[in-house]
């Protein structure tokens, strides 16, 4: 298997989305987090995990963006489409790597150094993009030696394995953190030592994921070939009138075709490890893409998958024209019960599972009459205010946190938070006992204690109050300062709210939210 690399991806891939030359640091955060980072970036000191402030402190004129994988897979395209314009059965890994067979390509190009310096020129001059190549026994020892630029002979792939970490194992697009910090732990610091064990002893203590972490560490597949045929009718073809021409009806179309797709497969036992995308647009144009992926696909790694493929084929000039017919074909099954207990949901449905799939359907259809923004699920995150930490996706999407909540954040709203907050401010007064506006000192403190809370015209007396709490501009996600109370007003019922003042040209205090 060859595999192609193109370093710090993310990193690159937002500088071209961008327009900011290459010779300028850059680096890709998540959840305040490097998650990738320029080669210029990482001469100055910038690593991967690293948190922004230390970044920033090593590396003052740092270029900061966010992590999205639309934008990485879209101007990955690019690259794929040229090394197939040398080889066939190009299959993206996942953007930044593709994995192509390497022996009948290097036959025809006269051996596998010839090829890796073909492709080599082929997607500098084409993507204009630097990559690494590497080749070896299998995709994991394939991609390892393209981190290294090396070409490891065949059967040699368990000697080129052995003296390698075994943070190694923990590859991007899979969960193994947890088990590689158990071998670590155990003693086991590299591959050729954990290639030493026994496959008994391994599954016995590891299970099934300990097992394919462990073929991968002896320089074999993931998996022993799977020999089942799959059968014609999984795959599902969809002709689409319109014909697709904008992302966001592309991302509609993934989402319901998934769902479908994903649930043929799990009808016969299978789940999808080899996603084929084709295409054929109203001119008659052909498209075509295979990925790739370590773990079987969820729906949402099915949706996710063939909306990045779209983003890559209407936003790089590729077609003419709208796509009118998509087909969606599993290029290769495995076991979905042995690998994938989630997509059985731990044994029979019961009750509940009953239920959630009514729910899912019912909340799909609202979907397709109202569009894919129509219903919303609330994920609580982290953040400083109420308005903060509650962020809404819409249905289907993942649901992962951006701001870890146990993260420090300084000047935090206190428990508990307001069970309603308000999209936009309501405006109030809050005056002191001569009837004066209370206003907030530079020293950050009240000028008088809060007597009288006034809303919409009609004045509340106020029984208890606490605060402030200052928020500072460099902390908020707004420009200025800003502080906040808590207010319990009198009347029937007792009103509990949450006030805040700005502190720019024209100061006032608002509602932001209120208590139960």
């Amino acid at each position: 298997m060859l595999a192609l690399w193109c370093p710090d991806w993310p990193a690159v891939a937002a500088a071209m989305a961008a327009n900011v030359p290459a010779h300028l640091p850059a680096a890709v955060f998540a959840a305040n987090r490097v998650v990738a980072c320029s080669a210029v970036a990482r001469a100055a000191g910038v690593r991967r995990g690293m948190r922004r402030r230390d970044a920033q402190s090593r590396c003052p004129e740092l270029l900061v963006f966010g992590t999205d994988e639309g934008r990485d897979a879209r101007l990955f395209e690019p690259v794929a489409a040229a090394v197939e314009e040398l080889v066939v059965g190009v299959e993206v890994v996942r953007p930044g790597l593709v994995a192509v067979p390497v022996t009948g390509a290097a036959g025809y190009f006269g051996g596998e150094p010839e090829l890796a310096e073909l492709l080599l020129d082929q997607v500098s001059s084409r993507a204009g993009v630097e990559c690494q190549i590497g080749i070896a026994d299998g995709l994991f020892a394939a991609t390892l030696a393209a981190h290294r630029s090396m070409l490891v002979e065949p059967g040699s792939t368990a000697g080129f394995l052995a003296p390698l970490g075994i943070h190694e194992l923990d590859e991007p697009d899979t969960e193994r953190a947890d088990l590689v910090d158990l071998l670590r732990r155990l003693g086991l610091r590299t591959l050729g030592a954990f290639a030493a064990l026994t496959e008994r002893d391994v599954v016995s203590r590891f299970g099934s994921e300990g097992l394919l972490v462990h073929r991968l560490a002896r320089g074999l597949s993931e998996r022993p070939p799977y020999r089942r045929k799959p059968p014609p009718e999984l795959s599902i073809t969809k002709e689409l009138d319109p014909p697709l021409e904008r992302i966001d009806a592309a991302a509609f179309v993934a989402k319901t075709l998934a769902e479908t797709f994903h649930a043929g497969l799990a009808a016969h036992g299978l789940a999808c490890t080899r996603l084929g995308i084709y295409a054929i647009t109203e001119n008659g144009e052909e498209l075509s893409r295979v990925w790739r992926c370590a773990e079987p696909l969820t729906p949402q790694g099915i949706a996710d998958r063939v909306r990045w493929q779209f983003e890559g084929w209407l936003r790089s000039g590729g077609p003419t024209s709208g796509v009118s017919v998509l087909r969606l074909v599993p290029e290769e099954t495995v076991e979905g019960r042995s690998l994938q207990l989630g997509l059985w949901r731990g044994g029979s449905p019961g009750l509940e599972d009953e239920h959630a799939d009514k729910a899912n359907r019912a909340l799909v259809r609202v979907q397709g009459l109202l569009g894919p923004d129509s219903v919303f699920t609330a994920v609580l995150d982290g953040g400083r205010g109420p308005a903060e930490r509650v962020r809404l996706v819409p249905w289907g999407d993942q649901r992962a946190l951006e701001s870890p909540a146990e993260t420090p954040w300084p000047a935090r709203l206190p428990r508990p938070s307001p069970a309603t907050v308000f999209d936009r401010a309501r405006p109030a007064r809050v005056l002191d006992r001569r009837g004066v506006d209370v206003e907030v000192r530079r020293r950050r403190q009240l000028t008088a204690p809060p007597k009288t809370v006034v809303l919409g015209g009609e004045p509340r007396q106020v029984l208890e109050w606490a605060g402030p709490w200052h928020v500072s501009g460099r902390w908020s996600s707004s420009a200025g300062d800003w502080s906040r109370i808590q207010v319990l007003l009198a009347g029937e019922p007792e009103l509990a709210l949450l006030l805040t003042r700005t502190a720019d040209e024209n100061p006032q205090w608002t509602v932001e939210g209120v208590y139960d």
